[in-house]
């Protein structure tokens, strides 16, 4: 994301949950897991941020689902929108990349977890396609930090 276009801001669909991204946020990952589909309805874009550069500015409507031993989903509890997914020892958060406010400057970098996709749709969008999961995209480094 070129200098310039932080912070990122987000939100659920009826703004019970808010967030702010004051970093780079990274290129999108469609996940087609069984898990990500079923929450969905179909497969989700992911961004990530790092998580000392991601806060939340209202948190009223959010729950979380713990959805295996080492991770969980966030979402609104109000409205049902999936907003995160993050795991326990992990030092970012995954972001719906829908739930970003306004142009996000991101593109589709790779698609995981194809092996469980719906057999309704296809993909041809160019990006990387992995059969499983992984880290097939890098983080973006962290912002400098001045002193004050």
């Amino acid at each position: 994301m070129p200098d310039g276009q932080h912070p990122k801001s987000g939100s659920c669909l009826c703004g019970a949950v808010r967030y702010e991204v004051t970093g780079a946020l990274k290129q999108v990952i469609g996940c087609h897991c069984t898990m990500c589909r079923k929450q969905a309805g179909h497969f989700l874009a992911f961004t990530a941020a790092w998580s000392d550069e991601f806060a939340l500015t209202e948190e009223r409507g959010l729950k979380w689902y713990r959805s295996s031993d080492d991770s969980r989903r966030g979402f609104c509890g109000e409205c049902g929108s999936v907003l995160f997914f993050a795991t326990d020892d992990s030092d970012r958060i995954s972001i719906t990349a829908g739930s970003i406010e306004g142009p996000t400057g991101l593109g589709t970098a790779a698609h995981i977890f194809v092996a469980d996709k719906g057999d309704y749709y296809h993909l041809d969008n160019g990006a990387s396609q992995h059969s499983q999961g992984g880290d097939q995209v890098p983080m973006p480094p962290k912002a400098e930090r001045r002193a004050p």
